[in-house]
């Protein structure tokens, strides 16, 4: 069974990448610095994988924004 932790470990960093990518004014630079912050935390943490919080997690969650 997966460890799943209350402060996921990279968590800013891979929602600051997210954000990023998803924002009406795209900025690639941007992006790739978020993206190499996110891979130096993956290394210095030894991250092997990522999961996301199952619907009914996520759907009690308001920090959480989804489209429909």
């Amino acid at each position: 069974m997966e460890e799943v932790t209350p402060n996921p470990v990279c968590g800013k960093e891979s929602l600051d990448l997210l954000n990023c990518v998803a924002s009406s004014q795209f900025d690639r630079e941007q992006c790739l610095r978020f993206l190499d912050a996110l891979r130096s935390c993956v290394l210095e943490k030894k991250v092997k994988k990522f999961s996301l919080a199952k619907q009914q997690q996520v759907a009690g969650c308001p920090n959480i924004k989804q489209n429909s």
